[in-house]
């Protein structure tokens, strides 16, 4: 299931041979004998024990955290900003070093992984971090929920219909509230599995629903088509083809090459259409920075530029260059949060963000090269797009 496709999932990546010294939060070296390894490459070292039960795939688990390369220099902490990582544990949230190394935790438990490429970001480039970079991280397990139990849509002796596109659904529960349509903005529950009975992704599991605008291209081809067909209320099992899910390529890790997907739906709540207002930049001044981004200042806020390993709240509207809007949290009706210049988003909102201050409005328009590059973001953003993005500074969480 796609999400808001600014944001992007928190992981990590590299080590081959440990060839530095890790030292823990006091600054003392820790001697390499004092971790252990796992087959796939983890190196850990649990430095504080309370012998607590430890989670398990799909627990949700809370997590401090300081991630610092080989030679000491941090590039991400919650811990400097004063809130916890949440995630679900085991289902690709996360790195799969940090999959794997949480696991081995219980609850209150402090450890240091060191975590190779292959179990981190591997050969690719994300944000600050390097490609095939080691990566190390000082953690502590704050606090963890046992998983909610999800039940299967009972489907036995139900029709399943078969529309033009090749999607299948079965009708599970009716409901009797407003049918959805084009622009607006629905608010769903979902359950994802693939064909073997897998689940992959739960806004029931996360207890959190989960809005997005139907007809917007923000998630994948078989939802849009799915809801259509639907009203609040309604319980629909959706049985989608890979074509109109995540393609040939898949969704690696989560989703498979050619995965046929099987979602149960919930229509809670049809909302209507938020009208976005794009910026009017008739008469402002342009401004190019030296990596080629181009930006129009259309409101001026206050106070101090972001910095970053600030935390700020946004609301922003995508557009391609012919004027389609690919992405809006305005439409959403809320703002997005996101750490500024650790990787969360692409390296132009990275930079730009560094430009604004609280109440500024800007426009951006960034190249490719700075945005999804050269493959693009399949299903949502072809290959090599500029792209432009109306933001506006809501906040900065000190």
């Amino acid at each position: 299931m796609k999400r808001s496709i600014i944001l992007l999932l928190i992981a990590v990546n590299s080590l081959c041979v440990m060839s530095q010294t890790v030292k823990d939060s006091q600054g003392n070296a820790i001697p390499d004998e004092k971790f252990q390894t796992s087959a796939s490459g983890l190196k850990y070292y649990i430095y504080e024990s309370h012998g607590m039960e430890k989670p398990v795939s799909d627990d949700k688990v809370s997590v401090h955290y300081t991630g610092k390369f080989l030679d000491e220099k941090v590039f991400d902490s919650s811990v400097g900003r004063g809130k916890p990582l949440d995630f679900t544990l085991g289902i690709g949230q996360v790195i799969a070093g940090w999959d794997e190394g949480i696991a081995l935790l219980g609850k209150g438990d402090k450890a240091m992984f060191i975590i190779p490429p292959q179990i981190a970001y591997g050969s690719t480039e994300r944000g600050s971090i390097p490609a095939n970079s080691t990566l190390v991280f000082d953690v502590n397990l704050v606090d963890f929920t046992p998983q909610k139990k999800i039940e299967d849509y009972k489907t036995k002796g139900k029709d399943t219909i078969t529309t033009v596109t090749g999607l299948k659904y079965i009708i599970v529960e009716k409901g009797k509230g407003k049918k959805s349509e084009t622009g607006s903005n629905v608010v769903v529950h979902y359950s994802g599995y693939l064909k073997d009975g897998k689940m992959f992704d739960s806004s029931v599991k996360r207890g959190e629903t989960f809005k997005f605008e139907l007809g917007a291209g923000q998630v994948i081809r078989g939802w849009d088509e799915g809801l259509y067909l639907m009203q609040e209320g309604d319980k629909f099992r959706l049985i989608i083809p890979y074509t109109l899910a995540y393609g040939e390529a898949g969704r690696p890790p989560q989703i498979p090459e050619k995965a046929d997907l099987i979602f149960d739906v919930e229509l809670i709540q049809v909302l209507p259409p938020i009208v976005v207002e794009k910026f009017d930049i008739t008469g402002k001044k342009e401004y190019t920075t030296a990596s080629g981004i181009k930006y129009y200042i259309v409101k001026e806020g206050t106070g101090d530029l972001v910095k970053s390993g600030e935390k700020v709240q946004v609301h922003y509207t995508g557009y391609f260059l012919d004027g389609k809007v690919f992405d809006s949290s305005v439409k959403r009706g809320q703002p997005i949060e996101l750490s500024v210049g650790v990787g969360q988003v692409i390296k132009g909102w990275d930079e730009g963000l560094q430009l604004m201050k609280k109440g500024d409005k800007i426009r951006f328009l960034i190249p490719y090269s700075l945005a999804y590059g050269e493959k693009g973001y399949p299903g949502a953003i072809p290959p090599k797009a500029d792209l432009i993005f109306d933001v506006e500074l809501v906040n900065i969480i000190k």
